[in-house]
C-alpha cells in the first residue's frame, strides 16, 4: 500500500507515501479510500487528517502509470475526491512542499486546507498539453476567484503558499502554518478544533460561488490574450473555456465539460508530442548500463581551457551553480577579451532585472584566469574549447595528462572529432569523456555527453550529474562522426542543397520549414553558425568520403567569403548591428548559373516535398544511429532535436514525428525520393530499422 493510516488519539491521519512525490497512482488510490473507509468506521476517531510522506504532499499523477489501464482503473481520483466530499467526519489536508496537479485537486476536495509557508502550488497541466481532469478548472476559480484561478491554470506555473495565503477573499488556505516543521502538529490541532461538524456545517469547495464580475466579456478577452499566445498549443484556449464553464454552469455540469474537453485534449497531436517530450527527458539521464547508484566523483573546481565564445558561455553555466571556475588561454589579450564579454552578458542580465547586483559580484568573484597549464593542476573536471582540429586537441590532451591531478575529469568540447582518438593522446582514456555544448553554451539546453570507448561509468554518472547542476538536459551519444546531433543535421543539409540545385531558392526552403515550427531554416541557421564550418567539414569529406554527393552551391558561396551573419554576407545579406536576413540577388544569381553549368532545367517544389524532405532524412539517419548503437533509444534523438536543433516541440522531435505521420507512410515517401536522379537514391534506401518497424506495424520507442 502506498498510503498509511494510522490513529492519533481521536485524529486518524491518512499518509501518502509513493516517493518521490507522492504521485497518485492505483495504490495510493486505494490506500486513500481504505484508509477514509476505517476512519468513518471508527466511532473514536472524529476528524481526519491527509498529508505526504517526504519532500511532497503530492506532486499529481503517477507518471509511471500514465497511458496504463491503471492510471483511470477505479477508484480514479474524480472517485477518490466525490469520497472525500462525502465524508461524514471533517479531513484537513496538511500540506507541504509540493502540492501539484491532482495533488491539488485532491486538496480542494478536503473541507480544510492548512498549509506550510515555503509551498510551491500548482495545476500544471498545460505543460503537457492537457487541462485538469479531476475538478482542478472548477474548485480553483471557487477558492481564489477567476482571474487568479486562470492565470495559474493557463500558465501551468508554481505560486508560493505565502502569496496565495495573502490574497484578499481566498479560500484555499484556512491556516498558514507557522513553519514546515510545525506543520503537522498545527493541522492535527486544527482537525480537534473542527471535530464533531458534519452536514452542511462542513464547507465544500463545490458549493462556493464562482462568478466573473464581466462575465462573458471577461472570457472573450481572456481568449483573445491566450489564443495569440498558444497558436500551436491548443490547451491553454480549452482551459479559459473549462474556467468559463466554471462560472456559467452548475457544478456538477461544469465538471463533466471538463472531462470532455481533457478527453478532446488527451488525444490531440501536440499533447501526445508533449507527453512524450515529458517521459523522453526523464529517460534521457538514465544509462543502459550505467545504475544509478553508480559512485560519483566530487566536482567542486572546473577549468576550461579557451576564452571565446564556447569557453566563456560554457564557464558562465558553472559560474551560475557556484561552482568556481579558472579560464587558461595562451595571451593576455585573449583572456581579456573573453573575460570582458562574460562580464558583458552578465551586465546585460543585470539592467533588464534578470540578475540582481550582489548575484553577479558573487558569479564573478567565482572566476579566475591563468596563461599557464600547471594551474590546473587541482581543478576536478576540464573542459577543452579550442579550435576544431585533431592535432590542436592532441597537444592539449597531453598537457593535460601531464598537469592533471589522478581522477580528474578530462573533457572535450568537440563537435565531430572522434573521442577515442582525443582519449589516446592520454594515459588515462578511462576520464576522458565528450562534453559537446550548443552555441550560445550558456543559453542552449542541450549538453551531447560523448561515451568513448573507454570512459569510466562513474565518469559517466558523475558527467550526468553535472549536466543537472548546471540545468542541462544531457544526452549520451556513442562515438561517430557528428555524434548524434550533427551526423543528422548534414543530412538535412545536404538535402536543403539539393533542393536549390532542383529549383527552390534559400528564402522558400527557410519559409516551409519555419512553417513547420522549425526555430530558423537550413540556410539561416547556416549563415548564424557560420557556413565556413560546413565548408571545412565538406573539405575532410572529400577526402574521408569521397563518394558522398553534395551540391556545389555552399561551396560556391564560401568561395565567395560569404561566411554568414559575421562577414555580413551568407545565403542572404545582412545590414550592420542587425540580424534579419535580406534575400540577396548574388546568390540568386550564384545558384542560377550553378543551374546552368550543371544542366538542370529547374523545376517548381512544393513546400510539402521540401519539409518532407529535410525531416525525412532526420529521421532516416536517427534510424541507422539506433541501429549503430550511437543513441540508446529513440526519444533520445528527440530531445537533442528539441533542445539543441529548435524542432518544433508540439511535434515532438523527428523520431516521434515519423511515428505520428506511420511508419509505412514516411518509408514509402523515401522510395519516392529515391527514383529522383538529382538526389543521393542510396541514402533514401529507408533505414533496416525502419523497415523491420513497418513489417511489423511498430513505431520508435
Amino acid at each position: 500500500m502506498t498510503a498509511e493510516y494510522k490513529v492519533l488519539g481521536e485524529v486518524a491521519v491518512i499518509t501518502l507515501a509513493n516517493p518521490p512525490v507522492n504521485g497518485l497512482g492505483f495504490a495510493t488510490r486505494v490506500g486513500i479510500t481504505d484508509g477514509l473507509a476505517k476512519a468513518l468506521a471508527d466511532d473514536a476517531v472524529t476528524s481526519i487528517v491527509i498529508t505526504g510522506a517526504g519532500k511532497a504532499f503530492s506532486g499529481g499523477a503517477d507518471i509511471k502509470e500514465f497511458g496504463t489501464p491503471k492510471a483511470l482503473q477505479d477508484p480514479n481520483l474524480l472517485s477518490v475526491i466525490l469520497a472525500l466530499e462525502a465524508s461524514t467526519k471533517p479531513i484537513v489536508a496538511a500540506i507541504h512542499s509540493v502540492c501539484m496537479g491532482g495533488g491539488l485537486e485532491l486538496a480542494l476536495g478536503c473541507h480544510y486546507r492548512v498549509v506550510a509557508p515555503g509551498t510551491s502550488i500548482a495545476l500544471p497541466e498545460v505543460k503537457l498539453g492537457l487541462l485538469p481532469g479531476a475538478g482542478g478548472t472548477q474548485r480553483l476559480p471557487r477558492v481564489l476567484g477567476v482571474e487568479t484561478a486562470l492565470n495559474m491554470i493557463v500558465s501551468g506555473e508554481a505560486v508560493k503558499s505565502e502569496m496565495l495565503a495573502g490574497l484578499p477573499g481566498q479560500k484555499l488556505i484556512d491556516q498558514l502554518a507557522g513553519s514546515a516543521e510545525s506543520l503537522f502538529d498545527e493541522a492535527v490541532i486544527y482537525a480537534k478544533s473542527v471535530a464533531g461538524k458534519t452536514g452542511d456545517a462542513l464547507p465544500l469547495v463545490r458549493n462556493l460561488p464562482c462568478k466573473h464580475p464581466q462575465g462573458d466579456a471577461y472570457f472573450q478577452f481572456a481568449r483573445n490574450m491566450v489564443g495569440g499566445m498558444s497558436k500551436n498549443y491548443p490547451a491553454p484556449l480549452k482551459c479559459v473555456d473549462a474556467v468559463a464553464a466554471a462560472a456559467k454552469m452548475k457544478f456538477d455540469d461544469g465538471l463533466a465539460e471538463e472531462r470532455r474537453l481533457f478527453t478532446g485534449l488527451m488525444f490531440t497531436p501536440e499533447s501526445i508530442a508533449l507527453r512524450h517530450l515529458f517521459m523522453a527527458e526523464r529517460a534521457a539521464s538514465k544509462i543502459p548500463d550505467v545504475a544509478d547508484d553508480t559512485p560519483k566523483r566530487e566536482i567542486k573546481s572546473v577549468a576550461v581551457i579557451g576564452a571565446g565564445t564556447m569557453g566563456g558561455g560554457i564557464s558562465m553555466n558553472f559560474l551560475n551553480a557556484g561552482i568556481p571556475v579558472k579560464i587558461l588561454e595562451m595571451k593576455q589579450e585573449a583572456l581579456d577579451r573573453g573575460l570582458a564579454t562574460i562580464k558583458r552578458n552578465y551586465e546585460a542580465q543585470v539592467k533588464k532585472g534578470k540578475l540582481k547586483q550582489d548575484k553577479y559580484e558573487q558569479r564573478m568573484a567565482l572566476l579566475t584566469t591563468t596563461l599557464s597549464y600547471d594551474e590546473l593542476k587541482d581543478a576536478d573536471l576540464i573542459i577543452e574549447a579550442v579550435f576544431e582540429e585533431l592535432g590542436v586537441k592532441e597537444k592539449v590532451f597531453k598537457e593535460l595528462d601531464r598537469v592533471a591531478k589522478p581522477g580528474a575529469i578530462l573533457a572535450s568540447n568537440t563537435s565531430t572529432l572522434d573521442v577515442d582518438k582525443i582519449a589516446a593522446f592520454t594515459e588515462r582514456p578511462q576520464d576522458v569523456v565528450g562534453m559537446h555544448f550548443f552555441s550560445p553554451a550558456n543559453v542552449m539546453k542541450l549538453l551531447e555527453v560523448v561515451r568513448g570507448a573507454k570512459t569510466g561509468k562513474d565518469v559517466l554518472a558523475t558527467v550526468m550529474g553535472v549536466a543537472k547542476k548546471i540545468k542541462k538536459t544531457a544526452v549520451v551519444s556513442g562515438v561517430c562522426d557528428g555524434f548524434i546531433g550533427n551526423r543528422m543535421i548534414e543530412q538535412y543539409s545536404r538535402q536543403a542543397g539539393f533542393l536549390l540545385d532542383e529549383g527552390a531558392t534559400p528564402q522558400q526552403v527557410d519559409r516551409a520549414v519555419e512553417k513547420f515550427g522549425f526555430a530558423m531554416g537550413p540556410f539561416r541557421m547556416g549563415d548564424l553558425a557560420g557556413n565556413d564550418i560546413g565548408w571545412a567539414i565538406r573539405k575532410r569529406r572529400a577526402t574521408e568520403r569521397a563518394d558522398m554527393k553534395y551540391s556545389r552551391t555552399a561551396d560556391k558561396l564560401c568561395e565567395l567569403g560569404r561566411f554568414g551573419q559575421k562577414t555580413g554576407a551568407g545565403w542572404y545579406d545582412y545590414q550592420a548591428g542587425k540580424r534579419d536576413a535580406i534575400p540577396s540577388q548574388v546568390v540568386l544569381d550564384l545558384i542560377e548559373q550553378h543551374r546552368k553549368d550543371e544542366g538542370i532545367v529547374p523545376r517548381k517544389i512544393s513546400d510539402e516535398e521540401i519539409v518532407q524532405r529535410l525531416v525525412y532524412a532526420l529521421v532516416n539517419e536517427g534510424a541507422r544511429i539506433l541501429e549503430d548503437g550511437i543513441a540508446s533509444k529513440s526519444g533520445d534523438i528527440d530531445m537533442v532535436y528539441l533542445t539543441g536543433y529548435g524542432f518544433p516541440i508540439w511535434r515532438g522531435g523527428p523520431m516521434h514525428y515519423a511515428s505520428q505521420v506511420g511508419l509505412y507512410n514516411v518509408a514509402e515517401a523515401m522510395k519516392r525520393f529515391a527514383k529522383n536522379p538529382r538526389d543521393d537514391g542510396n541514402f533514401w534506401e529507408p533505414a533496416p530499422l525502419i523497415q523491420k518497424l513497418v513489417a511489423e506495424g511498430k513505431s520508435f520507442g
